[in-house]
């Protein structure tokens, strides 16, 4: 009988791959038990409460950039952080680690490293992070969802699995989707700055929905983001007071879920988390990505830019987005329906169904 050690946290791209492999383990017939390492502060302490597996909290934080007091008070923190977890993999024996990178992940990886137990990396961003990239010779093997992250990575066993994404995205079709969320079969957008919404796609989707619903006869869905619906809807409330009774809008500060907002759409504007690609990529979506400009090491707007050159997607940035930009791009689509179809094909190639199942196969390996 096998036991787990997964870790991964501070954003979904880290937790929702790893949550989505910590099941697929879980169902397996030999293995024993599953610990989830993780900050107990984060957002996969609550995705994991809930789950069949037990939650092993360290206290992790991202390093600071400049040498500073910060700096020195960091380092300790970390070296607390790698002795807890040393006390864990003592205690509890696990048989391999499984780490998605970032910070929350490195002192748990590097804890595996000094006490012999054999781990695997996934790295979900066309630039592995810094974790990713300074672990990486010391794993078995290191599993990517970028092509073009293998060649910045040190270690032989390097394969691209894209990201673990959910079943459902293979078995809903366009058709059910849409009537799901009570709209027609027909084209459809999806507005969306991931689940804690973006002001500058807000404010420039606010200026164009109604044009879009009347003029174009789109179906949008607009996930606003918690923090941002009031904002939005005082605006609407103001240019578009009708759009609560138009029958063309869905509009929303969260979906709970995801998977068939994404399969009932044609288009999307979003941001360029490396998860929300994938899933894109799984929907049959043609993306406009706006990607987040304070995103670590710039990641968001490296992943956008790898999917443009696949023929995958278009690229605004985001200082550069306005209802006046944003437009165009959406009517180009919308009226060119050769270019719409083979964006969306490009992206679709680019779609890992299989992830999870190839990622557990890499780590059922380190055990044979």
């Amino acid at each position: 009988m096998r036991k787990y050690f997964i870790t991964g946290g501070g954003t979904g791209g880290h937790i929702y791959p790893a949550v989505a492999v910590a099941d697929e383990l879980l169902a397996l017939e030999d293995t024993e038990k599953i610990y989830y390492v993780g900050n107990p502060d984060n957002l996969e302490a609550s995705i994991v409460k809930d789950k069949d597996y037990e939650f092993l909290p360290v206290k992790s934080s991202g390093m600071p950039r400049k040498l500073s007091f910060g700096f020195v008070k960091w380092s300790f923190k970390m070296m607390f952080a790698w002795l807890k977890c040393c006390k864990y993999i003592h205690k509890y024996k696990p048989d391999v680690i499984f780490g998605t990178g970032g910070y929350v992940s490195a002192p748990v990886v590097l804890a595996g490293a000094f006490m012999k137990v054999p781990f695997v990396l996934h790295d979900c961003d066309a630039n592995p992070g810094l974790v990713t990239r300074k672990l990486a010779p010391f794993a078995k093997s290191v599993s990517v969802a970028f092509e073009t992250a293998k060649s910045k990575l040190n270690n032989p066993n390097c394969v691209v699995n894209g990201n673990p994404i959910r079943e459902k995205f293979s078995t809903l079709t366009k058709s059910q989707a849409r009537q799901d969320l009570g709209l027609e079969d027909r084209l459809t957008l999806c507005i969306m700055g991931g689940s804690q919404g973006a002001k500058t796609i807000n404010s420039a989707a606010v200026g164009i929905l109604k044009e879009l619903s009347l003029k174009y006869g789109l179906q949008v869905i607009f996930q606003t983001g918690k923090r941002n619906f009031n904002e939005v809807e005082n605006q609407l409330n103001e240019i578009y007071p009708e759009y609560k009774t138009d029958k063309n809008l869905i509009v929303r500060p969260y979906f709970e879920d995801m998977v068939t907002v994404l399969k009932a759409c044609d288009i999307a504007i979003s941001r360029a988390g490396s998860l929300s690609i994938s899933e894109l990529c799984a929907s049959a979506i043609a993306p406009i990505f706006v990607p987040y400009p304070y995103a670590a090491a710039d990641h968001q707007r490296k992943n956008a830019k790898c999917m443009v050159e696949s023929g995958a997607g278009v690229y605004l940035e985001d200082s550069d987005t306005t209802a006046e930009t944003l437009l165009p791009l959406i009517t180009e689509l919308v009226n060119n329906p050769e270019k719409l179809a083979q964006i969306q094909q490009s992206s679709l190639n680019l779609a890992k169904f299989d992830g999870v199942k190839a990622i557990v196969k890499q780590i059922q390996d380190c055990l044979s």
